[in-house]
């Protein structure tokens, strides 16, 4: 009996030994103290607590990747996709009913028409051509001489180079006077609406330019021209709203948000209530849910935690809005379309399918290198592990997992996350690189010139390593 008691410890000891060298599980696999002090190693960045938070989420979201991968699983299922995609189809609604607010308002639309007409704001569409400086407009001239006003947008939705121009069908929207570069703003100006130009050249390349017309962006021309007026008035709505929306902190609200702002993800079924107002309830989860729309959102948790009492109140309060104008949608019966429910999906799919090309492991490349899904897991977790160690060392770009991807594989995998094994791998990373930087000074040569550390490019997310750059994006917009 005493030998089984024992040998039970034993098991039990050893159990506990390998979770202290687990810092996280992500499906099957496990990112160990030293594989996470090697990555610290690797990068070429400071060794601290939150690079090493951020190299470890970082890992997470490609091992998750790799999991539903090998499963052949799109993460499409639609209920799922809906509640991963809540705090952005919560923001459409409320957008939707702030716009039926806004027409509300009986803004002076008088003489919106003719000074639009008389070019005080513009409008255009365009079919760009990036072609050299140098070129000719010969290759182009055929694509005019088929374009007619009536015709424009699927003549631009098929020809234009313009980076999103095609999804849009070329539409610019409605701009002020020196938006755009001087070539291109004239040629708009020189064109009554409705009217399309001939060939007009800027530094981007060849462009085709419409002149939209009022009643196509009537809308848009109100809001800009009427800008002060709308602000005002929605300055008055809001006011109103918070006055009948009876917020009211709880006394701990504050201690409460900076406990939960420590980990975030750890607080999305905390029911503690912070606030309570006409939309009812206001708690730490539901607040959780809002900060999912942010792509910085570790970033943001942790300015909270730091932040002056008054600044985490006032915070809370702008996201309270947001909850009463939704309580206001809801009573409105304001949805989205089915139409733009699909888009949203066909959007979710595309980061999907996108995220898996860009880490090596599209579905079908893991099937025809591996025919189980034991092998297809190994496969994909030995690409995503590929693809981090080359992060480090600024060899590929930063493959950006947004945030409801991010939850939805969160929410559908297994994931736990170890914070002292964690400490742990900075701990050794920290004694590593102090060895060796001793060791480099020690034997280098007097006349050896110490180089600075490299700068963290912009767009990489808080804390995490500096990534190689991105494709070169095609020109963009005639922009001055």
């Amino acid at each position: 009996m005493i030998v089984g008691v024992l040998v039970a410890c034993e098991g039990f000891k050893k159990a506990m030994g390998a979770h202290a060298d687990v810092v996280a599980k992500a499906g099957s696999q496990e990112l160990t103290v030293d594989r996470l002090s090697t990555l610290l190693g690797q990068a070429k960045v400071p060794v601290t607590p939150d690079i090493a938070k951020a190299i470890t989420n970082i890992w997470v979201d490609y091992q998750l990747l790799g999991t539903a991968a090998a499963h052949d699983d799109s993460l499409s299922d639609p209920k799922a996709v809906d509640n991963a995609l809540w705090p952005i189809i919560a923001q459409m609604r409320a957008g939707k009913w702030h716009d039926v607010v806004v027409k509300s308002f009986h803004i002076d639309t008088a003489g919106a028409e003719a000074k639009f007409n008389a070019g005080e704001v513009l409008a255009a569409r365009h079919i760009l051509f990036m072609v050299p400086q140098t070129a000719t407009p010969a290759q182009t001239e055929g694509v005019r001489a088929q374009v007619t006003p009536s015709n424009f947008t699927a003549m631009a939705t098929k020809y234009t180079q313009e980076p999103g121009g095609a999804q849009r069908g070329g539409d610019l929207g409605v701009f002020p006077k020196g938006a755009m570069v001087p070539q291109f703003e004239q040629a708009v100006v020189a064109l009554k609406p409705g009217q399309v130009s001939p060939l007009v050249k800027t530094q981007f390349g060849y462009h085709i330019i419409r002149r939209s017309t009022y009643p196509e962006v009537a809308p848009e021309v109100a809001s800009r021209l009427n800008g002060p007026a709308l602000q005002g008035a929605d300055s008055i709505y809001i006011t109103k709203l918070e006055a009948a929306g009876n917020i009211q902190f709880k006394p701990n609200a504050v201690a409460t948000i900076k406990d939960a702002a420590k980990d975030l993800d750890a607080h999305r079924a905390d029911k503690t209530v912070i606030a309570t107002s006409k939309a009812g309830d206001f708690t730490v989860a539901r607040l959780t849910r809002w900060l999912e729309a942010f792509q910085q959102r570790e970033d943001l948790g942790k300015r909270l935690q730091s932040a002056p009492d008054s600044i985490v109140l006032s915070f809370a309060k702008n996201v309270l809005r947001n909850e009463l104008v939704l309580h206001e949608a809801d009573s409105a019966k304001i949805v989205l379309t089915p139409e733009e429910m699909k888009d949203l999906h066909t959007r979710f799919t595309e980061v999907v399918t996108a995220s898996w090309d860009q880490l090596g492991m599209n579905p079908k490349s893991l099937a025809d290198s591996a025919k189980t899904l034991p092998a297809r897991e190994k496969l994909a977790s030995a690409r995503a592990d590929a693809y981090v160690d080359k992060l480090m060392v600024q060899q590929v770009g930063f493959v950006q997992v947004p945030p409801p991807l991010e939850m939805l594989m969160k929410e559908k995998y297994n994931v736990t996350i170890n914070s002292a094994a964690m400490d742990k791998a900075v701990t050794a990373s920290v004694a590593q690189k102090s060895k060796a930087d001793s060791l480099r000074a020690k034997n280098a040569p007097p006349t050896e010139v110490p180089m600075g550390g490299m700068q963290m490019p912009q767009g990489a997310p808080a804390g995490a390593p500096a990534p190689a750059p991105a494709p070169a994006p095609a020109p963009p917009k005639p922009h001055n």
